[in-house]
């Protein structure tokens, strides 16, 4: 396992690297566009501003008119705390143990912290016996999780990283996700209901091969599984909690690089979101995009450029669950717009955006102006040193936009 004193040195590896003389002097027609000096032109791919970008509540007004939010006046009438991603995760997961003694939440070094923090000091304030480390076996994990939940008890299991959960792929497909379902009229005592199998994705500019894979899409596969993925604090907050509470087992892909760099304000009470609804972010006439997690951001700041650049209106929605997806939701946007791209980071091939589109064929194709566009990850693995040309950017959400509305 990769523990945090490993990602330190591999981030100085990377800052620390330098192309080589030969190919750095060649002169080589760039195949990306990107702000890659101080005296760049480049006014699309450039540094994103967390501080300004719509997707966040800024205030905590803005935090606290959100409709979906529980009913429940201290909710609603309350007030709000500026929190980071792992801090929003860390107040929920603390609400769930102190609320819920079935409550459990292990992992390798969840004690400690673990290595985005998520968990710090949780096994002070619940003991260890609620609040415990595991072997370095991620089969293991999920295993002692299905079986936890099966004797009625809340697990919330964290895999290190997104990219080692295959050992327990087996678990969570033959076990988890048939639970219920094998149960049959005895599901209400037999079931993995309150699983939730917690894990960071995503990449991060330096993760490579091994740190840096979005698999949610082999998990869109399985029915009895939900698969979701939060774009902000708040979201991460009320989600999580919605998951615990989920009769069915949850994965709970949490983007690491908005563990710090997405920051709003979030209500300090606790509140629970609906799994399995899309959110329109922004509404829009000419065309829709559909995304989540971390490629929201990038798809705001195309947007913004292309209705400046355009004159058109493009409406954003989040699919926030990307399994089972808000589909009445998505069709009702596109059968209005006329167009849609699907915007994800993981590989474009067999991902959700091929759902997504295929979906959209089927119930759309009378109010289709284009086909339907899907920018995800380049079908290929992750190197380490352009890490960040395998995700999609600006440009490339910009250039779809502009060839969907032109067609």
């Amino acid at each position: 396992m990769l523990l945090s004193v490993d990602i330190a040195s591999m981030r100085r590896t990377v800052w620390n690297a330098r192309p080589l003389k030969t190919l750095a002097t060649k002169k080589k027609r760039r195949h990306y566009s990107s702000l890659h000096s101080k005296t760049s032109t480049a006014r699309l791919n450039i540094p994103m501003d967390f501080s300004t970008t719509p997707i966040l509540n800024h205030t905590s007004r803005t935090a606290l008119a959100n409709p979906e939010l529980s009913n429940d006046s201290s909710v609603k009438n309350g007030t709000t705390v500026r929190q980071n991603l792992f801090q929003a995760i860390n107040s929920a997961l603390s609400h769930a143990l102190r609320t819920d003694a079935r409550v459990l939440l292990f992992g390798e070094d969840v004690a400690f912290g673990g290595v985005f923090r998520c968990s710090m000091n949780l096994a002070n304030d619940f003991g260890d016996d609620r609040v415990f480390n595991t072997p370095l076996s991620e089969q293991g994990i999920v295993g002692f999780a299905i079986g936890a939940a099966f004797e009625g008890m809340k697990p919330v299991a964290e895999i290190q990283f997104a990219d080692y959960v295959y050992p327990a792929f087996d678990q969570l497909v033959n076990e988890a996700a048939k639970a219920r379902f094998r149960a049959g009229i005895n599901a209400a005592e037999q079931s993995c209901g309150g699983l939730v199998v917690r894990m960071p994705c995503g990449g991060v500019g330096h993760g490579a091969l091994y740190h840096s894979q979005s698999p949610e899409s082999l998990f869109t596969h399985i029915p009895g599984l939900r698969v979701v993925m939060p774009r902000s604090p708040t979201q991460a907050k009320g989600l999580l909690l919605a998951s615990i509470a989920s009769p069915d087992p949850v994965i709970f892909m949490e983007p690491k690089i908005l563990y710090r760099a997405a920051v709003e304000h979030v209500p300090s009470e606790a509140y629970t979101l609906p799994l399995s609804a899309a959110e329109i972010l922004k509404p829009g006439e000419d065309l829709t995009v559909i995304s989540y997690g971390t490629p929201l951001y990038t798809c705001s700041a195309a947007i913004e450029a292309a209705e400046r650049d355009l004159g058109c209106s493009v409406e954003l929605i989040d699919l926030r669950t990307v399994y089972p997806w808000d589909r009445p939701a998505i069709i009702a946007s596109v059968n209005r717009t006329g167009r849609a791209v699907v915007v994800h980071e993981s590989m474009v091939n067999a991902g959700v955006g091929a759902e997504v589109a295929a979906t959209v064929q089927d119930k759309c194709f009378l109010r289709l102006e284009a086909p339907v566009a899907r920018v995800g990850g380049w079908s290929t693995h992750v190197g380490l040193a352009y890490e960040r040309f395998n995700i999609p950017d600006v440009v490339r959400v910009y250039d779809a936009i502009k060839k969907t509305l032109e067609y």
